[in-house]
């Protein structure tokens, strides 16, 4: 192969590669939200359909184990928050590597990708300002 194909070659093994990577990263912030939803699914069961006294099987891993309905909740909001962070550092991570990947291709960057939404205090302030 002459130095021109290698190139070529090379170039093509590293698109490949980082598109492979964006589209890992958008299958475990599909795989996550999914485990969100379950356990979304999960607090509102235990809010509507279980008495406050009561104690509820839990699996974990291969087995299931009895724990008060507060227990419970309390071990799903966590895993939640856990949940949310992970899928929020994936979603960062992800623009970064679509970028990259965009610049290898040799596309313009995504206008308006990088946004982040007003925080709670900044849209207090707006709201305060626009009631002037």
């Amino acid at each position: 192969m002459d130095a021109v194909s290698q190139r070529v070659l090379e170039y093509l093994t590293e698109v490949e590669e980082v598109a492979e990577d964006v589209l890992t990263t958008k299958q475990q912030i599909v795989d996550l939200d999914t485990k969100r939803n379950r356990n979304r699914e999960a607090l509102n069961a235990l809010k509507h359909d279980v008495a406050d006294s009561e104690k509820v099987k839990v699996c974990l891993g291969s087995m299931f184990i009895k724990f008060s309905k507060s227990k419970t909740t309390e071990m799903i909001q966590k895993d939640q928050e856990q949940l949310d962070n992970e899928i929020n550092d994936l979603r960062k991570g992800l623009k970064a590597k679509v970028n990259r990947l965009n610049e290898m291709q040799g596309k313009p960057e995504l206008r308006g990708y990088s946004l982040s939404p007003l925080s709670t205090d900044e849209i207090k302030a707006i709201n305060s300002l626009l009631k002037r």
